[in-house]
């Protein structure tokens, strides 16, 4: 709980600098509300880009395990049939 009060406290901070730094800059209310446009589309691009490189990678994760997990079965598969084939064998052998 104590790292997420400091987190909080911590942007609750950033928040009322922000606003205060807002209010108090020398730029024509436009100009200010152009540039926190701009920054909000960075970040937004940003944000898409980071989202973008974690979905590539969690489905390349997932194709991997995918892969893996296939050739894996397909190995019991042929396991299996071994066993099976001998196991014929055996069976073949008692009866005579």
């Amino acid at each position: 709980m104590k790292a997420q009060k400091v987190i909080l406290v911590t942007l609750a901070s950033a928040a009322v600098g922000a606003a205060l730094g807002i209010l108090f800059a020398p730029n024509k209310g436009s100009k200010t509300r152009e540039k926190i446009s701009q920054k909000g589309n960075d970040y937004v691009e940003g944000f898409e880009e980071k989202f973008n490189e974690f979905v590539d990678m969690a489905t390349q994760k997932f194709e991997s395990l995918k892969s893996e997990a296939t050739k894996m079965a397909k190995n019991k598969i042929a396991q299996a049939e071994e066993v099976y084939d001998d196991a014929e064998e055996v069976i073949d052998e008692a009866r005579k």
